[in-house]
């Protein structure tokens, strides 16, 4: 057999090293890919989301009726607790809304009122308690503590400042609160609702804070669904930030009056005729009765 001269053997050691670099590489890009997959995954559990939103991209990756569809380019993180989900917005540090369902035996809950404002040091943008500190505006609840009587935890993240925005006092004291114990009223009758609480922010807003500017909002909204309701129907509100006198019935609205002044879409998993005709009535002899 012939020899292999030198200059074929060093041939052939360069061939082989240049295959076992590219081996090596392979190997090292699909250890990378991997780390990737699993910060994905990480992120999944801790069931944050942000995005600016597109026209028609859902809030939540639940498409129930849960799901919001956010206007083009707002800011929104999409942050999911236990008892509610907040759609969260980093340039105004408040909620753009906050949605859950609240059933029968949820609204029947006895646990007592508890919990302390704090930061979620998950969500980037989220205020510090003391932000509210002799601002003259009460931390206003968007998902209430008394939703989430029926579990402790879920209570307790209802404090959550993803939760919070500067609401006026006496209207945080009287009609909100009026309007919170009838949705618990109207859910203990209806078996179930779907509720979608936020502020209705300005083109230019005032803020409070000391350490961030957070929006004070020019007012609330409220959107209620009864979905196991034969026929479904749905009822909003909107009221503004500061004193209400009058009844619910000085505030109620269509929920399609709400969608045109905060540019959200509700409901949109529900079918096209369905949710068009329950948006667009404002009946709201059907919930008193």
């Amino acid at each position: 057999m012939k020899m292999a001269s030198k200059a074929q053997v060093k041939q052939w050691l360069r061939w082989v090293a240049w295959v076992a670099v590219v081996a090596l590489l392979a190997i090292l890009y699909m250890n990378n890919d991997d780390e990737e997959n699993e910060a994905v995954e990480t992120d999944a559990t801790q069931a944050i989301t942000t995005s600016n939103t597109p026209q028609g991209s859902p809030a939540g990756d639940n498409m129930n009726y849960e799901s919001v569809l956010m206007p083009r380019g707002l800011s929104n993180t999409v942050v999911h607790y236990k008892g509610y989900t907040s759609n969260f917005n980093k340039q105004w540090h408040i909620p753009n809304c906050v949605v859950y369902e609240i059933t029968d035996k949820e609204a029947r809950g006895k646990r007592e009122r508890s919990g302390n404002f704090e930061r979620d040091e998950k969500v980037a943008g989220c205020p510090n308690w003391w932000d509210y500190r002799d601002s003259g505006y009460d931390r206003g609840h968007m998902a209430p503590a008394g939703d989430m009587k029926w579990d402790e935890q879920a209570m307790d993240e209802t404090f959550y400042l993803t939760n919070i925005c500067p609401q006026d006092n006496s209207l945080n004291a009287g009609f909100w609160n009026d309007l919170e114990l009838k949705v618990r009223e109207w859910a203990r009758r209806d078996k179930s609702l779907i509720v979608v609480t936020g502020p209705i922010v300005g083109t230019n807003p005032s803020t409070i804070g000391q350490d961030m500017d957070i929006a004070v909002p020019e007012g609330f909204f409220k959107v209620v669904l009864a979905p196991k309701c034969n026929p479904m129907r749905a009822i909003a509100f909107i009221c503004p930030n500061r004193a209400c006198g009058g009844s619910l019935k000085s505030y109620a609205v269509s929920v399609d009056e709400v969608e045109k002044r905060t540019g959200m879409n509700f409901f949109n998993a529900l079918p096209d005729d369905v949710e068009n005709n329950i948006e667009a009535k404002c009946n709201l002899y059907q919930w008193l009765n």
